[in-house]
């Protein structure tokens, strides 16, 4: 696996002064601009600059190139299905070659986000296919699945973004869910993605098979009765180079040594969930504890991994079987919440079961981990207590995070119509996809853009956040666009 400086090493003192200071707006500007010569030269002429922020804001402009500003986005002259249909050439990028700056090289035409997300994405990019191969953008949908490959041979893992910075941690891995979307039995590529399958399950497990009951290591945690399960991690203790200066003043106000602090938020950011009630322990971001709890969305996935690689007929079909059995034992004595009828996340340091309820409960049955007991359970919760009139709700806390109430995101629509679907609660599927396609249809009848979060309590745009609500936006066209065509559904403006 090769070693890939972030902006952090390379301009350490440098990019902490440009980001506590707040010279570029957006604290992702400077880890994405190219420097225009020898990192050296340029540490060695900063440390005799002049104090003041005009002198910063002088060294910057003349020793990188930043980023474009945000593409604007296409005129809404088309419906909202057309109009999606239009969007993938704008979000289209050619492949890349990382050239002095901190992306990755991406050797294949793929999608990104929009907005200030500029590189492609691990957990978006699954969502965004179910709207490329809808629309028979098969070159682009393959282009992703070659790129998160080729990643992974790379790094022995999919990074959260093509950049340096993300090279610590990763999100949920849906990498198998793309495989199986794609259905390609050519046998060389169906190996080659089989074989990155089973390096991305050993990344993730690192550790595992030597483990004591009690102990913890990287992404695996083994509980005292010796049962199995993951965490969200990141060897890296630092502040996220991407967003230092938040960093920085979350864990100066935590009363917890800073490296923690600094590790927990990054954990939390491999969640795809930045940030949420589920990792916190009072109302403060900086009582963030994400590498203490055991996700039941992340051991899902995992357990989905496990049973795509076990029905692959590989030579080795019959181990990832077991793990696959292990794991959903262990989901079901430690995450399944009986009182309450839902599955939840599991608190690995208070060695009980996290009581709220949030979308992430309906992963099990995304991959079919739930028996039809525990998904009828799920579905009338989640319909009690998640459904708002735009969707559905993340969580039931109003934290002021961006993954909470009131905010619904697509991903998290998609999982819950389509685990949903999987146990027969048709009904309360096909009531969710239609709430959010009424939302961003009439989101997007009186803005014309499409955007990363929606309100769903007022059928309006999210808010909350690091940053200001991006449009574009991947994940969103591609699940719209699938409710749309799964459902026949349709706006009263179309």
């Amino acid at each position: 696996m090769r070693a890939e400086p972030s902006p952090a090493d390379l301009f350490g003192p440098l990019l902490a002064k440009v980001q506590e200071r707040a010279i570029l707006p957006d604290g992702k500007t400077f880890v994405d601009a190219v420097p225009r010569r020898p990192v050296a030269e340029i540490m060695r002429d900063f440390g005799c600059l002049p104090a003041g922020d005009e002198a910063l804001r002088s060294f910057i402009a003349a020793n990188f190139d930043l980023p474009a500003a945000s593409e604007g986005a296409r005129p809404a002259v088309l419906p909202l299905r057309d109009h999606i249909r239009a969007l993938w050439k704008d979000l289209a990028r050619a492949p890349e070659r990382a050239a002095g700056g901190s992306a990755l090289p991406v050797q294949h035409r793929h999608v990104v986000p929009g907005g200030r997300f500029r590189e492609i994405y691990y957990w978006d990019s699954f969502f965004t296919m179910l709207g490329l191969v809808r629309d028979g953008e098969l070159e682009l949908a393959n282009g992703i699945v070659d790129a998160l490959t080729d990643l992974i041979e790379a790094h022995g893992h999919i990074p959260n973004g093509s950049r340096t910075y993300y090279l610590g941690r990763s999100q949920p891995p849906l990498f198998h869910m793309m495989v199986e979307l794609l259905g390609d039995d050519r046998s060389k590529v169906a190996a080659r993605r089989l074989s990155a399958m089973k390096r991305e399950h050993a990344w993730w497990m690192e550790g595992a098979e030597t483990l004591a009951p009690g102990a913890r290591h990287a992404r695996v945690a083994r509980l005292a009765d010796g049962h199995l399960l993951n965490r969200y991690w990141d060897a890296r203790n630092t502040p996220r180079d991407e967003s230092w200066r938040e960093d920085v003043a979350t864990a100066a106000e935590s009363g917890r040594p800073v490296g923690d602090v600094y590790r927990d938020l990054r954990a939390g950011a491999e969640s795809g969930w930045d940030f949420s009630s589920r990792w916190l322990d009072g109302d403060a971001l900086s009582s963030i504890r994400t590498t203490a709890i055991a996700p039941v969305d992340l051991n899902a996935f995992l357990f989905g991994l496990e049973m795509a690689i076990a029905a692959s007929g590989d030579a080795e079909a019959g181990r990832y079987a077991q793990m696959a059995d292990a794991r959903r034992e262990a989901m079901n004595r430690h995450l399944w919440n009986a009182a309450d009828g839902y599955f939840a996340d599991y608190d690995i340091d208070g060695g009980a079961i996290r009581s709220p309820l949030t979308a992430a409960s309906l992963a099990p049955l995304l991959v079919g981990a739930a028996t039809q007991a525990q998904a009828d359970a799920t579905a009338e919760a989640v319909e009690k207590r998640l459904l708002a009139p735009g969707g559905l709700n993340t969580t039931l806390a109003r934290s002021g995070q961006q993954w909470d109430r009131p905010n619904g995101w697509a991903p998290l629509q998609w999982i819950a119509v389509a685990g949903l679907q999987r146990y027969g609660h048709d009904r309360v599927a096909r009531e969710i996809a239609h709430r959010w396609v009424r939302t961003v249809g009439t989101t997007f009848a009186r803005t014309g853009l499409l955007f990363e979060k929606y309100d769903v309590e007022q059928a309006d745009i999210g808010s909350g956040g690091e940053y200001q609500t991006q449009t574009g936006f991947g994940w969103t066209n591609g699940v719209t666009a699938d409710f749309i065509d799964s459902y026949d559904l349709s706006l009263p403006t179309e």
